[in-house]
């Protein structure tokens, strides 16, 4: 069977699994809308979480940023999964047993103020549509590839995908769909790794054979990528080039933006006890770390197998002239997506890749004919493509492509959840409509749902960067916003309403700023004299992906020094912020 015909099973089969599961947990009530009526045991939950977080950033990008940036990419392994530590510590039990429906409603009511509601609204929309584009991107990727169809088909299937059952079955249906995408995405991601693992080590164990042999060669794998990339102008693998400033922002807004995170939240809402969302983060963790202790081997292999198979170097002479091996299949394949180019600068036939940005190697590689840089690889293809480069059997590349696509769209579905919700609940019904009937609220949160959609399908077609990076932009906003809102309101009862909102402002408006500014704007002044040199004007060194540590910090100076300057919240709202933290009733 064709590799596209297996293609097409797979994930019609998946699909209509999710869609099969929408239907049998469709929501009757918003309370099964927006938190699954807190019926959902902390197993089945830890299992959602993870499939709600782990989105086409983890599956997609992830390995292929450590595979292009090797020492470098292990700040998103770190701020990714430290992220939940705080998060069980400081943030679920206490939102848990406040007992709401959504982030921006525990705002308003903490903070006693309908404008702390409706900014708390403006940064969720903001966090969450920036999330959901680089979703979207990894569903065209993945469509565009394994079911041959245009990028803009591809989205617009996701799409309906995506509204049959979020807004069918809202996050009833959305959390027992996410269980059974996280048994794709896990399954799709450790299987390929097995595969690859024995071939390159013999080590069936991934997270083994990172640090194992090269079969045959008494070389270690990462001792033989460091080898190929040092002899092609690229920096150590196993070294890094960031400074200690950045990598430290870049970890630590990872780490908070996922406390902060609106869609992770909220799954924290949807068990019956508070002990039970303590114990959905352990869950949650446990199963995130499955794929994240993988994904190191991953990129890694997929360095190792993409030199191996382009660099083939010279097999003969046909009337005095070099011949080079044909460049394999799946790369013509690739090609044809524009996710993999090649550019013959020299005329030889040979895939010449390497770091023309290195001055010294530059030099020294013109001697031999080079004439620049000839391979582009879109950094998002890695886990992808990687089953192909090492040629293993079209139902594992099938199941690649399913796992990709469940990834990104578990991701997709929770963030649309929660901007519906947050027009519906906050806006309408909390702000607009307080009088609202339960059957008009659900009617309008799947309206909202609805054009979430579209706005989500629309922004999957032009995103400002590669996946991991454009969620890492998501974190940074959550950081900067959300987080210390909701700390400050935890364990700070002096903590006002005029503080929150002037620091939520700040945070948001400072970072998102800053990385429009570096990441738009700034990149769009070519003639400017520093314009191709832009790290170097970074403040205090730190990229955008880690700017949200700066608006955090900013967030709560605001914050307390205008709390601290205005008048203290009423007496029932520091009554009821310690009836959330002091452990009463812990069973509720």
């Amino acid at each position: 069977m064709s590799l596209q015909a297996l293609t097409y099973i797979v994930v019609g089969l998946s699909f209509a699994l999710y869609i099969g599961i929408a239907i049998w947990s469709r929501a009757h009530t918003t309370g099964d809308f927006y938190i699954a009526g807190k019926g959902v045991s902390p197993i089945a939950n830890g299992m959602a979480t993870a499939a709600d977080w782990m989105s086409a950033a983890s599956f997609i990008s992830m390995a292929g940023l450590i595979a292009f940036l090797g020492y470098d990419g292990s700040v998103y392994l770190m701020g990714w999964t430290g992220g939940y530590v705080l998060l069980a510590l400081l943030l679920a039990p206490y939102l848990r047993k406040f007992g709401k429906f959504t982030v921006p409603e525990f705002i308003g009511e903490r903070y006693y103020s309908k404008v702390a509601r409706i900014v708390a609204v403006i940064c969720l929309i903001f966090i969450s549509f920036t999330y959901v584009a680089g979703q979207m991107r990894g569903v065209g990727i993945v469509f565009s590839r394994f079911l041959e169809v245009d990028v803009t088909v591809g989205l617009m299937i996701g799409m309906g995908v995506v509204f049959t059952y979020a807004v069918l079955g809202g996050m009833k249906g959305i959390t027992y769909t996410q269980v059974a995408q996280y048994c794709v995405l896990i399954f799709a991601y450790t299987v390929p790794a097995v595969f690859i693992a024995i071939q390159i080590t013999g080590n069936p164990i991934p997270q083994l054979a990172f640090g194992s042999e090269i079969t045959g060669s008494g070389v270690s794998l990462l001792d033989k990528l460091d080898d190929i990339v040092t002899s092609l102008g690229f920096n150590q693998y196993t070294s890094g080039t960031k400074s200690r400033i950045d990598v430290f922002c870049i970890t630590m807004a990872l780490m908070v933006g996922t406390a902060g995170l609106p869609h992770v939240i909220v799954r924290f809402f949807t068990v019956p006890k508070v002990r039970d969302a303590r114990i959905s983060a352990g869950y949650a963790l446990l199963f995130i770390a499955l794929l994240y202790t993988t994904a190191p081997a991953v990129g890694s292999m997929a360095r190792y197998n993409l030199m191996n198979t382009i660099q083939t170097g010279e097999v003969g002479s046909v009337d005095g002239n070099l011949v080079y091996e044909q460049r394999p299949n799946w790369f013509h394949t690739w090609e044809q997506t524009g996710l993999v180019q090649f550019d013959d600068k020299n005329g030889d036939g040979r895939v010449q890749y390497y770091d023309d940005r290195n001055p010294s190697f530059k030099n020294q590689a013109e001697q031999f004919g080079w004439r620049g840089n000839e391979l582009t690889v879109d950094r998002d293809i890695m886990v992808l493509a990687n089953p192909e480069i090492a040629g293993l059997p079209n139902w594992v590349i099938a199941l690649v492509a399913a796992g990709g696509i469940a990834a990104a769209l578990s991701t997709a579905a929770g963030l649309l959840l929660v901007i519906s919700a947050a027009v519906s609940h906050d806006l309408v019904k909390g702000i607009f409509l307080p009088d609202i009937s339960d059957k008009n609220e659900l009617r309008a949160g799947r309206i909202a749902a609805a054009f979430a959609i579209l706005i989500a399908g629309y922004l999957g077609f032009d995103p400002p960067g590669w996946v991991a990076q454009v969620v890492a932009f998501a974190f940074g906003l959550a950081a900067a916003s959300l987080f210390p809102a909701i700390l400050l309101g935890i364990f700070f009862k002096r903590m006002n309403r005029e503080g929150a909102i002037a620091g939520m402002l700040t945070g948001l408006l400072f970072t998102y700023g800053y990385i429009e500014f570096f990441k738009g704007l700034f990149l769009k002044w070519a003639g400017a004299p520093w314009g191709e040199n832009v790290a170097e004007q970074w403040l205090l060194g730190i990229s955008p992906e880690g700017i949200g540590v700066i608006g955090m910090l900013l967030n709560f100076a605001v914050a307390i020094s205008v709390s601290m300057m205005t008048s203290p919240p009423p007496q029932h709202i520091q009554e009821m912020v310690e009836h959330i933290r002091i452990p009463r009733n812990r069973g509720v």
